[in-house]
């Protein structure tokens, strides 16, 4: 099993969603989060001022899939998500050793 964090700008969204609905993975956990990667924030012009934003709003997706779907679902979250501008965002995606269901005990892959 992997687990995938994606962090996607909030108009995206949807699509992901969406897509990743198609795929069969509609348990998926969502935040609001703020950050920025290279380009270090925006700057902006407001009322004839430059002011700089830091921190942009971005979403955060953490889903958990079985190893065989894994390039599946990055590709849809991808494809998904791209506008093709700086700050479309990140993947990232590591292992998960167990996953256990709370409600019923279930381990591993029925977990999922």
């Amino acid at each position: 099993m992997k687990r995938i964090d994606a962090i996607i700008r909030p108009s995206r969204l949807p699509f992901v969603r969406e897509a990743l609905e198609e795929l069969g993975y509609g348990g998926i956990t969502v935040a609001e989060v703020k950050g920025h990667g290279k380009q270090r924030g925006l700057t902006e012009q407001w009322r004839g001022r430059e002011y700089k934003v830091e921190y942009l709003s971005k979403v955060w997706i953490l889903l958990v899939v079985n190893d065989a779907d894994l390039d599946k679902v990055v590709t849809t979250i991808v494809e998904s998500a791209r506008t093709g501008e700086i700050g479309d965002g990140k993947l990232f995606v590591a292992d998960i050793l167990d996953v256990v269901r709370v409600r019923t005990g279930e381990r591993g892959n029925a977990a999922v």
